[in-house]
């Protein structure tokens, strides 16, 4: 038998080698065109590659709380959940597996129903802290801040800093606690006509003060394990959402302790308050400012931030209330931001050293031994 011309073997060889390059390359394109795929289906929320509105449970020990079997025994500070447990929805996950969730509350005090996003950061999940309870932060937006909060989904500037994600950050830098996150509506309808609620029970207006104050808390308690004492509660928000803080905590120091009210009013003014004068100074937080010192207590700690480059009747009203009212058990510190205007970007940008501050006069969560 005549052998085969020189060179045969290695071009069957070459035609293999191409058509398993082929086929390598092939699947290569296959695969990442399949994780692109995912991941604009992902993005734009296309079943089934995505988890927004699977249910999200923070807290189990809420059923024990409820039929008194199984569950944990809290440290003396600690609330554990109450119970009953709300039906939250997932709004979206995190890089660190942290859910946003969403729950339509019937508030049972104000009446009024409303919106509420919750976070929970990933140290509520450790072990060690099982049997205790977390700060929360009522987290605010500006106006209208009717049909959403910015505060819960948000991203801002060129870093992409949201609240959650600048939580977890400033906690693992030692510089904050790991708050838990209620950030509700603000508003019971559009601020168009200039018309606003001043988060307050105006008369013969939806009840948002105790919106606010009562359901919005008692949401947190029923399930999540928080803080008893006060200095386990705290507020924050921009613009119309800082005067709802500074005015929670001048209205009740039993049971908020501090907030940061980023670029606030600092009065009341909406025009529905007209007529209705007496009730307008209830929620006046000069008024309040001045009965909390003429009663000596308890103390509460107000952090504001300002930008240089906001109207300067903000500023200057800020910088005027902290004169005349930060004093006795109204303690006030400013953070006035360089090049800052009014708006969430610029206030979350440099909330951290507000943060730390009035992380230092709050509880928890404590480790177990």
């Amino acid at each position: 038998m005549r052998n085969p011309p020189a060179g045969t073997h290695r071009s069957k060889g070459r035609r293999r080698t191409s058509r398993a390059r082929r086929r390598i390359i092939g699947a290569a394109s296959a695969a990442t065109l399949g994780l692109i795929a995912w991941q604009v289906m992902s993005h734009y929320e296309i079943p089934p590659f995505t988890d927004k509105g699977d249910p999200v449970t923070y807290d189990r020990a809420a059923d024990g709380a409820q039929d008194g079997k199984g569950a944990k025994a809290a440290d003396s500070k600690s609330l554990m959940p109450t119970g009953p447990r709300a039906e939250f929805k997932n709004v979206k996950t995190l890089s660190d597996g942290t859910h946003v969730s969403v729950v339509t509350l019937d508030g049972p005090k104000s009446g009024f129903k409303g919106k509420v996003w919750v976070w929970a950061p990933k140290e509520y999940q450790d072990a060690k802290f099982a049997a205790s309870g977390f700060p929360v932060m009522i987290a605010l937006p500006g106006g209208p801040g009717n049909d959403s909060n910015y505060w819960s989904v948000g991203e801002f500037g060129p870093d992409r800093l949201s609240l959650e994600k600048s939580v977890s950050k400033w906690y693992e830098q030692g510089r904050s606690k790991p708050f838990l996150l209620a950030m509700p509506i603000l508003n019971p309808g559009p601020d168009t006509h200039g018309i606003y609620w001043d988060a307050s029970d105006i008369p013969d207006q939806p009840k948002m003060g105790t919106w606010l104050t009562e359901d919005v808390p008692d949401l947190m308690k029923a399930n999540f394990r928080t803080i008893k004492d006060r200095a386990g509660w705290s507020y924050m928000g921009s613009s119309t959402g800082g005067f709802a803080s500074l005015k929670a905590v001048l209205k009740h120091p039993d049971r908020f302790k501090t907030a940061i009210a980023n670029g606030p009013d600092i009065v009341p003014d909406s025009p529905l308050w007209r007529g209705h004068e007496k009730e307008m100074a209830e929620n006046n937080p000069k008024v309040l400012a001045k009965r909390l010192a003429a009663t000596k207590g308890p103390d509460v700690y107000v952090a504001f931030q300002v930008g240089t480059r906001e109207n300067p009747v903000t500023v200057n009203a800020v910088k005027n209330f902290m004169a005349a009212y930060g004093k006795g058990p109204v303690h006030t510190k400013l953070w006035e931001i360089p090049g800052g205007t009014h708006n969430g970007a610029t206030y979350l940008r440099e909330m951290e050293e507000p943060m730390q501050w009035i992380s230092e006069q709050m509880e928890g969560p404590t480790p177990s031994s």
